[in-house]
């Protein structure tokens, strides 16, 4: 699939996040600008704790550490950054669940934040302590992250889940005589990802389930869920009496081997067992 709008599909349930990163942003030190859109899955994935992107210090998990981060929080957008001397956090009022695209328009320069939401008020902050620079090293982590924890994340900066929706057409200037660029080396290129689909489109118009099988689409993996009596990558296999998957299953004691017949099945014991289900010793 050709992905123009990634897809988040959230926090599977392994506990891994959906995710797409991006090299370093360069120059990101003492000014920075964003722009970019975002589509919910539903309503109440923004009622969730969920990172639309971050990058910073990772693996420290220190007060100190300088980070940037955008996620959703109780229906809000939250928007913090920390120069190493202090968290700022900007909240922006709870998002209008009728709009179908959200968009965001975030940037800071030095120690002054901003965030404006859709249509909201612009907002402002100022980050405590002296600094002026934002060190970070990591790559731009869009959707989710590549760790299993975010608990080794900057301290301040932890939102638990994925992003559950559509983020698209991010840009990014650091400096304000530039043009806005999409992120990446090539640009627009992300290093790797996970779990990524297209947003509106589904690989399932790429394969056919057949005997009333229903394609079921999770991130970027598909698959047939057949209806009894069938399986297989594309539900063209009868289930025997003998599959495990067969309901009522096979009543031959574990050890012996089932062998279907064309009117039910009969059991093979193994030595030291006989009866019809290889019962009795």
């Amino acid at each position: 699939i050709n992905i123009s709008q990634p897809s988040f599909s959230g926090t599977d349930v392994f506990g891994y996040t959906s995710f797409l990163a991006y090299s370093t942003i360069p120059n990101i030190t003492f000014y920075y600008e964003f722009r970019l859109k975002f589509q919910l899955v539903n309503h109440d994935s923004a009622l969730q704790d969920n990172l639309i992107f971050f990058t910073g210090q990772k693996g420290q998990g220190l007060n100190g550490d300088d980070f940037l981060v955008l996620g959703l929080r109780d229906g809000r957008v939250v928007y913090s950054y920390n120069l190493g001397s202090g968290t700022a956090t900007i909240m922006s009022k709870p998002l209008d669940l009728t709009l179908n695209i959200h968009v965001i328009h975030l940037g800071r320069y030095l120690q002054k934040g901003w965030l404006k939401v859709d249509d909201q008020r612009n907002k402002t902050v100022t980050s405590p302590g002296r600094l002026v620079g934002l060190n970070v090293f990591s790559q731009f982590y869009l959707g989710g992250y590549h760790e299993y924890t975010p608990e080794l994340l900057p301290k301040g900066s932890i939102f638990k889940n994925g992003f559950q929706g559509c983020i698209f057409d991010v840009q990014v200037r650091t400096n304000m005589n530039q043009e806005f660029k999409s992120p990446g080396t090539p640009e627009g290129h992300p290093n790797s990802g996970r779990s990524v689909g297209q947003c509106k489109g589904s690989p399932c118009h790429l394969i056919k389930c057949r005997n009333g099988g229903k394609c079921m689409e999770s991130g970027s993996t598909v698959y047939c869920d057949c209806l009894t009596g069938w399986k297989g990558a594309f539900c063209t296999e009868m289930v025997s009496v003998c599959d495990p998957e067969h309901d009522p299953p096979h009543l031959c004691k574990q050890g012996s081997t089932c062998v279907p017949l064309p009117n039910g099945y009969t059991c093979h014991c193994p030595l030291g067992t006989t009866g019809t289900y290889c019962k009795q010793g």
